[in-house]
């Protein structure tokens, strides 16, 4: 496993990234920690994208768990036949809502520990709830994350386990709080996993990984 970059190269790697980008923020639509948290759960194994076609009719019809619980099964399952494994994450919806209810107060908690008792929800998934809505500079290492903290050294790590402490153990604490979204946008728009766009790359000459795409 290659060493990190070294905390200059970190801090000029980072400045660049804010730079580019002073308010980075995740491409999910929601309203507040509810609404996130159960966008969050519906965008595994699926794109931010076809969650957003999916989820402002379903947060009109139940933006609150209670509502999400009135609106049963199979209400759910109607708002959501667009994504990715829509039934299982149907019930996981479900279920979460019900928790809330009853272990909560109706209130979406706000440590990992707690949000990880919920139905269809693991660390990655708290993880984003906990980053964006308590701004708790909690490292959601998806695959995007995964493949740039690795290829760029940014983060290396084996798993995503070890990619999230490389963050929090390399990355400079003024850049802690947005990494993850300055991170996952680059992955998806930038530093993409067949051909990354090399010449648009605000942190070219930083990286380290070779060859160098020469087309956009």
């Amino acid at each position: 496993m290659p060493p990190p970059l070294p905390f200059d190269a970190q801090l000029a790697v980072f400045s660049r990234l804010r730079e580019a980008n002073p308010h980075p923020a995740t491409e999910l639509q929601y309203r507040d920690a509810f609404t996130l948290l159960v966008a969050v759960a519906l965008s595994a194994q699926a794109t931010d994208a076809s969650v957003n076609k999916a989820t402002p009719a379903l947060f009109a019809a139940a933006p609150t768990p209670a509502a999400m619980v009135a609106l049963g099964l199979e209400g759910i399952t109607a708002h959501i036949r667009s994504i990715g494994l829509y039934r299982q994450k149907a019930r996981n919806v479900l279920a979460l809502s019900q928790r809330l209810i009853d272990v909560f107060g109706g209130a979406v908690p706000s440590s990992r520990a707690a949000l990880m008792t919920l139905p269809g929800v693991g660390r990655k998934t708290a993880n984003v709830v906990l980053n964006n809505v308590w701004r708790i500079p909690a490292q959601a290492v998806d695959t995007h994350i995964f493949r740039v903290g690795n290829r760029t050294r940014i983060a290396p790590g084996r798993d995503e386990a070890e990619v999230e402490r490389a963050i929090e153990d390399n990355v400079p604490a003024a850049f802690q709080q947005e990494a993850h979204n300055w991170l996952i946008l680059h992955g998806r728009h930038i530093c993409q996993a067949r051909r990354p766009r090399c010449p648009i790359c605000p942190i070219r000459e930083l990286c380290p990984h070779e060859p160098k795409t020469v087309d956009p």
